[in-house]
């Protein structure tokens, strides 16, 4: 009696290296257990845990204007860490466009600068979605001596959204702890890091209100380094301008500069570090100059 095609095919050797080939080629390779040579990278744990990061996209710290005061404090903080001292987490909120992301990387370039290569202050990005593998992540750090500064762009969290609990323990209360080799800065539109309306309706509808609401907020105290970011006005958009137009050697007229740049913010319905840039970017195109992308704000291409 003849056998069936299905089992004589596991009986088959050739057949059973192929679909272990299969399943191999379809299972997410292993997480890297140490932290590679470099000073940038990105978490990506279904790639393989760090991809290297050649080079940072960056402006030049002096080109954030209308942000001195949170500048020279995140700054400060992380000249600190970078230098064995201790530092406190970063929570950097408030309006959009106006710079947040680009201090973080701005801050990271400067403080390595002029730093031999084995000093430098490693830089890794971990996304939004990837949050609930923070506590791997930390356990691979754990392990290092370099000190690293963990970066999330536009963190926030929405309705019976629980992974901000991984984060709360991973920064401050969990039985481990934050590495000391380790520091957290975040970016976010919202203070608290929920909708508004989330937190009213915790407000509203829980039986202790004030137990609810703490329990939505708390994450945010976890960073003991608040900073606001509030729309610019007239002026310091103007400044933005004049420093770009500098650095990036872009011959126009004061005059007719002005109109340009206020004529665009008011086609875009705002005025931000964000407008003042793709103001510039057009700007030097119709004059028909190249901007450096060493030194200008790009976007990061990850390898994923």
């Amino acid at each position: 009696m003849p056998k069936d095609n299905k089992i004589s095919d596991l009986e088959d050797p050739a057949a059973l290296e192929r679909i272990a080939a299969a399943l191999e080629r379809l299972a997410p390779p292993p997480v890297t257990q140490k932290l590679p040579a470099g000073s940038a990278f990105v978490w990506e744990p279904l790639q393989g845990g760090l991809v290297a990061v050649p080079h940072v996209a960056h402006v030049d710290l002096s080109l954030l204007k209308g942000i001195e005061a949170q500048r020279e404090t995140l700054l400060a903080n992380t000249s600190h860490f970078a230098g064995g001292l201790p530092a406190n987490n970063a929570l950097l909120w408030g309006a959009r466009g106006m710079g947040k992301s680009s201090l973080v990387k701005a801050v990271h370039e400067e403080v390595n600068r002029g730093r031999k290569a084995a000093e430098h202050l490693v830089l890794i990005e971990i996304h939004r979605e990837d949050i609930d593998t923070l506590p791997l992540l930390l356990r691979i750090l754990r392990a290092e001596t370099r000190r690293v500064l963990l970066y999330c762009d536009d963190l926030s969290f929405d309705k019976d959204d629980t992974s901000y609990k991984s984060l709360k323990a991973a920064l401050e209360g969990g039985i481990e702890g934050r590495p000391a080799n380790v520091l957290f800065y975040a970016t976010s539109n919202r203070r608290h890091l929920m909708p508004r309306d989330l937190v009213d309706n915790e407000r509203g509808t829980a039986i202790n209100p004030g137990e609810a609401v703490e329990e939505k907020v708390s994450l945010s105290d976890r960073f003991g380094l608040w900073l606001g970011f509030h729309h610019c006005g007239q002026d310091e958009y103007l400044a933005m301008i004049d420093g770009y137009v500098a650095f990036h050697g872009l011959k126009i007229e004061a005059d007719e500069l002005r109109k340009r740049a206020l004529a665009w913010a008011m086609g875009r319905g705002g005025r931000s570090g964000r407008v003042a840039w793709q103001f510039i970017q057009d700007l030097a195109g119709e004059l028909g100059e190249t901007l450096d992308e060493d030194r200008a704000w790009v976007v990061i291409r990850y390898a994923r």
